[in-house]
């Protein structure tokens, strides 16, 4: 059981990235981001390409890793590129895309237009990268024992995970911190409330759409290499998460950074607890169903904002 729990954390923290950039972008321009997993994808492999580049330059065949973790600094500053190209490419498809269309006014127009992009996306970075599988890192990793097995089943976490899940914290702290303390996270909040009256304040708010996208796909960038890191990397990497993004997006309440994160973690350990009762092939159907009883019980949401 315990083993479970911990599992649940570490798939939730990603979710709760992921999400993050969902509910974001929804509060904002008011339409579902089918695209958006696909940010996940393309970041953790823009992450590959510049690990491959910082290898090449240096004339190494692998990375030399930080003990106890599988991957070393090459990796942190791929995810330091990874995640402005990602949010180039967000801002490139809002250009080409999103911005024309939000001119007639029409969401389901826009969430039709984001389905489109999201097989794009995907057949375009297959092309690129090709289907096989790849990884950060071949090192193998011996799981650290945090609780004996004979309590409750014990419990074992890999370095690597321990560091997914304690820089998704930091990384949710400092965009709270973001979006409380600074004119920027401000303005952010006061759009997604009203954008009207934002705009008669004199917030730019087409600066401040842009600022969203940048946000949601530098976390989406983050979230896809956390993943990547601790699974594998592959094309339908971000759809595969998806579905939970908009999940946990959904229970959270859209428009609440906490909400996100909080039903990320849930979905995640709702997907961890349900591979006993259903095994892990149909670990996805959680997220599924973790929708349905939402939209039954409270449509809102947990931490739904109020609305102008």
């Amino acid at each position: 059981m315990l083993q479970l729990l911990a599992d649940g954390l570490i798939i939730g923290s990603v979710i709760a990235l992921g999400a993050i950039g969902v509910t974001l972008t929804y509060a904002l321009l008011r339409f579902a981001n089918f695209g958006h997993g696909e940010f996940l994808t393309w970041g953790a492999y823009l992450a590959l390409s510049a690990l491959g580049g910082f290898l090449a330059m240096t004339g190494a065949t692998s990375m030399s890793p930080i003990e106890p973790f599988s991957f070393g600094w090459p990796l942190l500053a791929a995810l330091g590129i990874a995640a402005p190209l990602t949010a180039l490419i967000a801002l490139t498809l809002d250009w080409l895309l999103f911005a024309r269309l939000r001119r007639h006014g029409n969401a389901i127009v826009l969430v039709i237009a984001s389905f489109g992009a999201a097989l794009a996306l995907r057949n375009l970075l297959q092309f690129f990268y090709g289907a096989i599988p790849e990884y950060y890192s071949r090192e193998i990793q011996i799981a650290i024992r945090f609780v004996p097995r004979d309590v409750m089943g014990g419990m074992r976490i890999t370095p690597d995970q321990l560091f997914v899940l304690a820089l998704a914290i930091v990384t949710v702290c400092v965009l709270h911190l973001f979006l409380t303390r600074t004119t920027l996270g401000k303005a952010m909040r006061a759009t997604a409330m009203n954008p009207l009256l934002a705009r008669v304040t004199g917030i730019d708010v087409e600066a401040v759409i842009r600022l969203t996208w940048i946000v949601g796909a530098m976390l989406g960038a983050v979230a896809g290499i956390f993943a990547g890191l601790t699974t594998q990397l592959r094309p339908q990497l971000g759809f595969d998460l998806l579905l939970p993004l908009f999940a946990a997006a959904i229970l959270g309440g859209i428009g609440s950074v906490w909400g996100a994160v909080i039903g990320g973690l849930i979905v995640g350990l709702a997907e961890s607890l349900a591979v006993p009762l259903v095994g892990a092939e149909y670990r996805a159907a959680m997220a599924f169903a973790v929708i349905i009883v939402i939209l039954l019980v409270k449509p809102s949401g947990l931490f739904a904002k109020p609305r102008q």
